[in-house]
């Protein structure tokens, strides 16, 4: 039996319990639950198989309580190829309680998402248990781990090339140059250079070469080579075969006691000069993670006792006022107390001009104060901040997996066998058809099978474009907060967008007041703002906003309701007043002919007419306008020359509705909409297109219909729920940014599609060539060292082609 303790976050009291311990009653492999609504916890008795702990997730889900998986981000040590990945992540997914495991060979990290708390030491045994190193992520600096992992790469590479330059100079050198020939055979002689060839590889071979043996010997033994075992086994059978040829040239057969000193060690120099060039490209594929890192403050000026103190982030907490002065970077999240400034946002928005923020302002950890002193209030630290948050976002994208990845892991699964067994193929055909040099010519040819095959650029391919992509659009303010949202996006044939706060500005103004009978326009107001006053809605904002403006005073109201989507209601100084749209005064039986004919005309204006009754009566009409985002119209075209449908939903009436749409050029309207039904909108999307749709959207209505869309879009300046619903989060409220994210997900899918095609290409064009598919029609044979150069080129190429998304241009969308 296994116990979990699985945090539940949605379980509040003693029914939430009942329901849950109900759900799970009788699942396959669960034989107990106690659940804890203070803890948000539950304890589950299993049976630990893998099969189980599915159930036991679904059936959560179902029931309305998801489990939050707990994520651990591990480093990775000796993780060379493809088929590292696959193992490393069957080793993780057989620990008790892992449910996902998702490693990336670009930047050397695992994330293993467990269902309950899972002993990080298991998780490196493990991964050790493979044949790799591993430790927790964040232990020390990545970078400085990255940077020390380097040096390491390139003491052995330099040591390496310096002990093989002077076989392959001595070598190569009597081969082209006769007199050079006659002068060693003179004055060294041929054992002689033999001996000083097999000591010089043989440094090689167990020296720098040494870690092709640590890596790839356990893992052949195990029956899952890697790429390290084909590198040990080619470089081997080179060094072997010369070592006899040296020390026991007798037992060979006559003719065929030739050294390939130079081959074995030529081939550990080129893969390691290959390697430390991967690991600088490597590097540049992951700098916007580091320039997020890179915006951490690491000290605050906070005031205490009285006095300013500087000490460093990771003391401060909720509620220290900190004093920031023009030029410094801002420590951590929190609210304005006293001064005003212009603060550099860029970090979070990608805008580049400085925003201008006051005393109840909220500023961001990261960002930089440009001009004026002032001080803030604490709000968050640590990993509640938003700059904490944007990183982790990044990197989780950067962690998943694409759908098209998938052919990926099946082909490299049974790749590096298929590999040995054309290498023995290839040995067994040259020595039965190979002439008198059939060892000689089995040899080169097999070897040069083994060395040439290159699992590592199929495993490259898609984490360095993600890698790559994402972090582009972080730059530009554009998180996907999953990988596949990237693919997904791609695809997208119909976007659908919220109106108000995503097409429009999300700052209605009053325009008109026009009261009926005796009622004045001050006292129209008057009674709507006392109503208004107490509603968070953006129209509401704009009726208290002009009562202000107006310096009208109004009464407390009473008995406050709000009824979804259609408007409000209270009691002020005894009166019942209703503030809405025709399905508020249809449902309370007022009388709107008076006023209908004119809210049709400010319809059709764009404007939304909000009506006022008092005591069931109509008392006036309120015209409110939002004006519509700049970008907006720019935005729609963009999408409609890309072949996509534009559809907008929106609670309004169908006349204002149809008039911002026949503005902005949109193809179809959804009006009247109430927020639960616009998850219901995009599914009847989903069914009449028949295509993926995306919604775009930045309310907390809107969080349904973001989590419905095939992607969800969410505006960054809107509300922290519907930016954990979507997929995509646009960090500043600028509409073009969703055409530079479909344009960004559309060239990083390309751009994924070019690696693959690359390292399918070239394994299926060059393995034949290597065994020697050529030689009886043309005589050409590939040398095992022209292999070695080529395996490591198609590494680069991969990383080469995905850093070209560096230099994407995302500033016109």
């Amino acid at each position: 039996m296994i116990r979990l303790i699985v945090d539940i976050p949605d379980m509040h009291c003693a029914g939430c319990v009942r329901r849950i311990e109900s759900a799970l009653h009788g699942v396959e492999g669960i034989e107990g639950i106690r659940a804890n609504p203070a803890s948000r916890q539950a304890h589950v008795d299993t049976d630990g198989s893998s099969d189980t702990l599915q159930r036991l997730d679904d059936t959560l889900k179902r029931a309305g309580y998801p489990i939050r998986p707990k994520r651990y981000r591990l480093d990775i040590g000796g993780m060379h190829c493809a088929s590292c990945v696959e193992r490393i992540e069957q080793a993780l997914g057989k620990v008790e309680g892992v449910v996902d495991v998702r490693v990336n060979l670009a930047n050397n990290q695992a994330w293993v998402s467990a269902l309950g708390q899972v002993d990080e030491g298991r998780l490196i045994k493990a991964v050790e248990g493979a044949g790799y190193d591993a430790r927790l992520a964040g232990d020390k600096d990545d970078s400085g781990q990255a940077d020390i992992e380097r040096r390491s790469t390139a003491r052995r590479m330099i040591l390496a090339v310096a002990l093989t330059l002077p076989i392959f100079v001595l070598d190569m050198g009597s081969h082209f140059f006769p007199a050079f020939h006659h002068w060693l055979q003179a004055n060294i002689g041929e054992q002689n250079l033999k001996y000083l060839f097999f000591v010089l590889a043989s440094i090689v071979q167990f020296g720098p070469g040494l870690q092709f043996y640590r890596h790839g010997l356990p893992t052949l033994l195990r029956g899952a080579p890697d790429m390290n075992s084909l590198v040990m086994l080619g470089t081997s059978a080179a060094w072997s075969y010369s070592v006899v040829a040296t020390f026991a040239a007798g037992i060979l057969p006559e003719g065929t006691a030739h050294v390939y000193f130079e081959a074995s060690a030529v081939i550990i120099s080129l893969i390691l000069v290959g390697r430390y060039l991967e690991a600088l490209a490597r590097g540049r594929t992951n700098t916007a993670i580091r320039r997020l890192l890179d915006l951490k403050a690491r000290t605050a000026m906070v005031e205490r006792d009285g006095k300013e103190e500087e000490v460093p982030v990771e003391s401060l907490k909720a509620g220290d006022v900190i004093v920031v002065r023009p030029g410094e970077r801002i420590a951590v999240d929190g609210e304005i107390i006293d001064g005003t400034s212009e603060i550099d946002e860029s970090m979070l928005t990608g805008e580049p001009l400085p925003v201008r923020r006051e005393t109840g302002d909220e500023v961001v950890g990261g960002t930089i104060n440009r001009a004026g002193s002032f001080r803030f209030k604490v709000t968050r630290t640590g990993c509640e901040t938003v700059l904490a948050k944007i990183i982790s976002l990044v990197e989780q994208a950067q962690a998943d997996k694409l759908p098209i990845q998938a052919l990926v892991d099946k082909v490299t699964r049974y790749f590096v066998p298929a590999v040995l067994g054309v290498a023995l193929v290839t040995l067994v055909v040259w020595l039965v058809f190979g002439g008198e040099a059939a060892l000689s010519l089995a040899l080169v040819n097999a070897v040069a099978v083994l060395i040439i095959a290159c699992p590592c650029a199929m495993g490259l391919a898609t984490p360095t474009s993600i890698m790559v992509g994402t972090g582009k659009g972080a730059e530009a303010g554009i998180l996907f907060r999953r990988g596949d949202a990237l693919q997904r996006l791609r695809d997208v044939g119909v976007v659908a967008f919220d109106k108000t706060g995503t097409l429009t500005e999300g700052q209605p103004e009053l325009k008109q007041i026009l009261p009926v009978g005796d009622m004045e326009e001050d006292e129209l107001l008057s009674l709507a703002a006392a109503v208004e006053h107490r509603s968070e809605h953006p129209i509401a904002r704009a009726i208290v906003e002009a009562a202000g403006e107006r310096e009208l005073e109004y009464e407390q109201a009473e008995d406050f309701q709000t009824v979804t989507g259609r408007g409000v209601h209270a009691k002020v100084q005894g009166g019942a007043v209703a503030i809405g749209g025709r399905s508020l005064m249809r449902d309370r039986s007022v009388d709107i002919s008076l006023l209908e004919a004119r809210a049709d005309e400010l319809a059709d204006r764009g404007w939304t007419a909000v009506f006022v009754a008092v005591d069931d009566k109509l008392a006036g009409l309120l015209a409110v306008s939002d004006a519509l985002k700049d970008e907006a119209a720019k935005t729609v075209a963009w999408l409609h020359r890309q072949g996509i449908e534009v559809v907008m939903v929106t609670g309004d009436s169908k006349r204002a509705a149809q008039a911002v749409a026949s503005e902005l050029g949109i193809d179809r309207v959804m009006a009247e909409v109430s927020p639960e039904d616009k998850d219901k909108a995009v599914q009847d999307l989903q069914s009449d297109s028949g295509q993926p749709v995306a919604f775009v959207g930045d309310g907390i209505n809107d969080a349904p219909a973001l989590a419905r869309a095939d992607v969800g879009i969410a505006i960054g300046t809107g509300t922290d729920v519907a930016i954990e619903s979507a997929e995509v989060v646009l960090m500043a409220g600028d509409l073009a940014n969703v055409p530079r994210a479909i344009s960004l997900s559309r060239t990083t899918l390309r751009n994924i599609r070019q690696n693959l095609f690359w390292a399918f290409a070239y394994n299926t064009a060059l393995i034949p060539v290597a065994a020697g598919i050529l030689y009886p029609a043309f005589g050409i044979l590939l040398s095992p060292m022209l292999a070695a150069v080529a395996m490591s080129v198609s590494s680069l190429f991969v990383l080469g082609n995905a850093l070209r998304l560096k230099r994407l241009n995302l500033a016109a969308g």
